[in-house]
């Protein structure tokens, strides 16, 4: 679904289609390899280097082999931090009378609804911050997989939407 030019953010459903409307936006992190795509170059990466050790202590460099197999933990440590959060993102809905956040962190969702009619959304600390949407003593900071100098806009939309869709 493309952004129409009201929205820079957000997606829209498709004109004519059965869903009821609704304004979705979808930040995530851009990554450049899913966790499976990670597993294997990891696994070829340790293919590779245990290869290579093994030569040089075949050559009699004992000492090569511990220093791969620390490598190799500590890139895998590395590798299962990227991993963790490679799915991390933060969708927004509004629908009818709500406005709906979750925020995925390390396999973890949080969800908050509030009413559209009394949600506030405003930037936390200034211009580049995090974006704070709140509602009834209830907040959620939203914004972390957008650039600090587009957070502005996405508040602006977010606000444009509520008043209008």
């Amino acid at each position: 679904m493309p952004a129409t030019p009201a929205f820079r953010f957000a997606t829209l459903p498709a004109p004519g289609s059965h869903s009821q409307q609704a304004v979705q936006w979808l930040l995530k992190r851009h990554c450049s390899l899913k966790p499976a795509q990670l597993g294997w170059f990891y696994l070829s990466l340790c293919v590779l280097s245990l290869a290579i050790a093994g030569f040089f202590w075949l050559q009699g460099a004992t000492m090569v082999m511990p220093f791969a197999w620390l490598e190799l933990v500590v890139v895998g440590v590395a590798f299962l931090v990227y991993a963790r959060h490679a799915s991390d993102g933060e969708k927004i809905v509004l629908q009818g009378g709500q406005l709906v956040v979750e925020l995925e962190t390390a396999g973890r969702t949080q969800r908050a609804e509030f009413n559209r009619d009394w949600v506030r959304v405003e930037p936390r600390h200034g211009d580049g911050s995090l974006i704070e949407v709140s509602c009834q003593g209830r907040s959620v900071q939203v914004g972390r997989h957008v650039r600090p100098e587009l957070r502005p806009a996405l508040a602006r939309e977010i606000r444009f939407a509520l008043r209008v869709c």
